[in-house]
């Protein structure tokens, strides 16, 4: 047996004459999907397989399917003569593009039993004197196939051909067997020290020689370190680094790739000329104290480094500068560059270092890439990419990543051990408190916000521009938009889509022991901003919209809120509050919507259904069976009133101010203090403070509180639900009575409320009939995930927001978490959830 390694992912050209028996070859060895024959193409583009005229069209298909096959990953073979020097080069080209590896298998049989063959078969009709030409090219491309690129090239011949067997090899990068757990160790640069301390609080155990050299570290849960290389150059011991790298590597207790700084010793090493700069001297000059078989370990390691590494399924990469989806798990000259120096823009900075491409940015695939080579201040999340080079030599942190928990581990540089070019930490230029930069809002935005990470897509970004810029009020006062909220899980009780017992459920899994259940007002978000002085105060919608359109209904509405607010400013000791409220009755905001999406359906059908209930029952009178369809418009008859019912619940007339109530529940925070810590209780108290200030203006928030661990306590808040909803409420929303920065028990937040509504008030929002049966088994397969964690990410982003403000940071930093709620708002979430 003659075996033939490929590697699992590569262009593999057949080459031979004519009769030499490829097709063959390729039936044995190859699924036919992977063979891409010459001989198809030609009859693909000409109808005719034998039509020589028409091979340029048909090598342009068979490369653009190529082509096609090596972008998603698949062994590509190709049936072809590949006899001439051009016909290979397009197939090395298109193996480069792709960045895989080209291989030949050459079938080299006699010439004499290749015209026997080709005699043979009737669609054949070239002379002898063509495959003396094609013996005679073969024999000259056999000493060229390496030169021309072919990485491997395989010549069978006689028995060889038959008796070969085929083979796969998994590139040197492919390690989605090894699946960790890791921890990912950023560029090092000589920095022993700060390393032995690292790997000591990632909980490994060092082993030294006799001469006490660190040689090996072992965890002792069976943990894998990995490098990111860039070990050496510019710190005061890369030796030192070294063996202690090559010893884990060879343990078995650590992977490395390699850096630039690496890939420069070894050029060095290897005796070519090289520049010594970026702290190369000083690696030379430690080596030099070592002996001659060290320094012959040291680039052997280094020549042994593989470009970059997929690990763990797939799931992790690591690469020393990154490397963008389309070279995972690919092997060329251009991948290694790639992964050696990343991408630059041609530019150079002010200090002379080139400019890198922001490929992380452009980001999309589902793979983690973890890299360092630009040192950064602390790692950031960039699109499912971390850089975990934190200059250490320049005086910042050696950090490592653990995977897959993704917790970030660092220890302190012992000082500056190299001067860095450019400032670790740059100088910001100065900007002005109160002054907005379109930049902070425009394109696809990252935020770290202090309770979790978004992504805010360019999109969502333009949406909430379009919003912000024409009808927002100032963004000096818009400081805090509400979240979306989630409702509770669905219910599965008969004719319930949403029940107080799915809403327990969900509270007490996040971890909440208590809640309370607030009468959820049927009205308009309002938000309110009032001081002590008019000129600093606001009420806005929740997308930040003036509340009113005539400004003097805002202002007139402010001044009783003030009026109202003057004891709670003195308690407080604050000149602002910042006040969550819904103001009612709903058709006092809404009148125009009701009258166009509900009052005219509710019309139709109040006109309609009686005069089809005429025709059916004239049509019973004279003895027609219709009964079975008159039940059936009855129910729907009924259905509409109660949808009529439902909506008209929440109009009533009002003009200017008359008729408005405002229902608060949350006192957000004042100027100088948030108080997103405090309970419900201690908001609901100060909402009950206005509302005794002017029960005219104010409406009072009902509600009761709920030990989760009491069956008695959750029966009576249901029935007290059940009479809520039964008398034209909308129904009640339960928080964590802990507060709006109530935690998990790992500290995560956790919603902040979840609305539980009723069954007649839910006709407004899935229409009249949705209570039939079939329509509530179909409304129950409802996605919640989606709003869920919209619901959180809102939250999180408007309690950083009053954070942020109640600190008195800038404008720009308060403005720019307030529009990031609103463009979430523009995520494709089903509006009636």
């Amino acid at each position: 047996m003659t075996a033939i390694a490929i590697p699992e992912l590569a262009l593999v050209a057949l080459v031979g004459v004519s009769g030499s028996g490829k097709s063959t070859f390729a039936r044995r060895h190859f699924a036919p999907t992977q063979v891409l024959s010459s001989d198809f193409f030609r009859g693909m583009v000409a109808d005719d397989e034998n039509d020589q005229s028409a091979s340029a069209a048909a090598f342009d298909v068979l490369h653009y399917v190529a082509g096609k096959r090596l972008a998603a990953g698949r062994l590509t073979v190709v049936d072809a003569t590949n006899l001439q020097p051009h016909a290979r080069a397009g197939l090395v080209k298109v193996a480069r593009e792709h960045d895989v590896l080209p291989v030949a298998i050459v079938l080299d049989v006699p010439e004499s039993v290749a015209w026997e063959r080709t005699e043979a078969r009737p669609d054949r009709t070239f002379g002898r004197q063509v495959l003396t030409r094609m013996s005679r090219d073969l024999r000259r491309s056999l000493g060229r196939l390496g030169r021309e690129g072919f990485r491997t090239v395989h010549v069978l011949r006689g028995a060889d051909i038959d008796d070969a067997t085929i083979t796969y090899e998994k590139l040197f990068n492919d390690k989605r067997d090894v699946t960790g757990p890791f921890d990912i160790i950023g560029d090092v640069h000589g920095c022993r020290a700060e390393l032995e301390l690292l790997l000591e609080r990632l909980g490994y155990e060092l082993a030294r020689d006799g001469a006490g050299r660190l040689v090996d570290a072992v965890h002792p849960e069976g943990r894998t370190a990995v490098f990111v290389g860039d070990l050496v150059d510019r710190g005061p011991d890369s030796p030192g680094v070294l063996r202690l790298v090559m010893g884990m590597v060879a343990a078995g207790h650590a992977i490395c790739v390699p850096g630039n700084h690496e890939n420069k010793l070894l050029r060095k090493l290897r005796g070519r000329d090289v520049q010594l700069t970026h702290g190369l001297p000083e690696t030379l000059e430690q080596l030099g104290r070592e002996d001659e078989a060290f320094t012959s370990e040291v680039a052997a390691f280094i020549d042994g480094l593989v470009s970059h590494y997929v690990l763990d399924g797939g799931r992790l990469v690591v690469a020393h500068a990154g490397l963008k989806e389309a070279y995972h798990g690919r092997a060329s000259g251009r991948v290694r560059s790639f992964a050696l120096y990343g991408e630059t823009t041609g530019e150079t900075d002010e200090y002379g270092l080139p400019v890198r491409y922001p490929w992380a940015r452009d980001y999309r695939g589902s793979a983690t890439v973890v890299y360092g080579h630009v040192p950064t201040p602390k790692p950031e999340w960039v699109n499912n990419t971390i850089c975990i080079d934190t200059g250490c030599v320049f005086g910042g942190a050696l950090t490592a990543l653990r995977y897959p928990s993704k917790e970030l581990v660092s220890v302190p540089a012992q000082r500056e051990w190299y001067a860095p070019a450019r400032p670790l930490v740059p100088e910001a230029a100065p900007r002005p408190a109160d002054g907005l930069d379109l930049a902070d809002v425009t394109g696809r935005r990252f935020l770290d916000y202090g309770y979790g990470r978004a992504t805010i897509a360019a999109e969502n970004s333009a949406a909430a521009l379009e919003v912000m810029s024409r009808f927002a009020i100032d963004p000096e006062l818009l400081v805090w938009l509400p979240p979306t909220m989630a409702p509770c899980s669905t219910s599965t009780l008969d004719g319930y889509l949403e029940h107080p017992a799915s809403a327990f459920a969900d509270l007490r899994a996040a971890g909440a022991g208590t809640v309370v259940c607030e009468e959820k007002h049927m009205g308009s978000r309002a938000v309110v901003l009032v001081g002590r002085d008019p000129a600093r105060s606001a009420i806005w919608t929740r997308t930040g919209r003036p509340f009113f359109a005539d400004p003097a209904l805002n202002a007139a509405l402010l001044d009783r809120v003030r009026a109202a607010a003057a004891g709670l400013f003195t308690e407080l000791g604050v000149d602002r509050l910042l006040i969550d409220a819904e103001l009612l009755p709903w058709s006092a905001k809404a009148g125009q919507l009701i009258r166009d999406q509900y009052a005219g359906v509710g019309a139709a059908a109040r006109a309609a259904l009686p005069a089809a209930l005429s025709v059916l029952d004239a049509a019973a009178g004279r003895g027609l069976d219709v009964g079975a369809l008159r039940d059936r418009f009855a129910a729907r008859a009924a259905d509409v009133a109660a949808y009529t019912a439902a909506y008209q619940a929440y109009v009533r007339p009002t003009t200017g101010l008359d008729g408005v109530t405002l229902a608060p529940f949350a006192i957000l925070a004042g100027d100088g203090v948030s108080f997103a810590g405090r309970d419900h209780g201690w908001h609901l108290e100060r909402a009950d403070a206005l509302v005794a200030a002017d029960p005219q203006l104010f409406t009072p928030t009902r509600r009761m509180v709920v030990d989760l661990a009491d069956p008695d306590a959750e029966r009576a808040a249901t029935d007290w639900w059940l009479e809520l909803t039964g008398a034209g409420g909308e129904g009640m929303v339960v928080k964590p009575y802990a507060g709006l920065a109530a935690t998990d028990a790992k500290g995560r937040l956790i919603q902040p409320g979840v609305k539980c509504r009723g069954r007649e008030y839910l006709r407004i929002i899935y229409g009249p009939e949705y209570t039939r049966p079939d329509q509530l088994a179909a409304l129950r397969d409802r996605n919640l995930g989606r709003k869920r964690s919209l619901a959180l990410r809102e939250h999180g982003l408007g309690l950083a927001a009053l954070d942020r403000w109640a600190a008195g940071e800038a404008t720009w930093r308060v403005h720019e978490l307030v529009f990031a709620v609103l463009a979430c708002e523009s995520e494709p979430v089903d509006p009636r959830l």
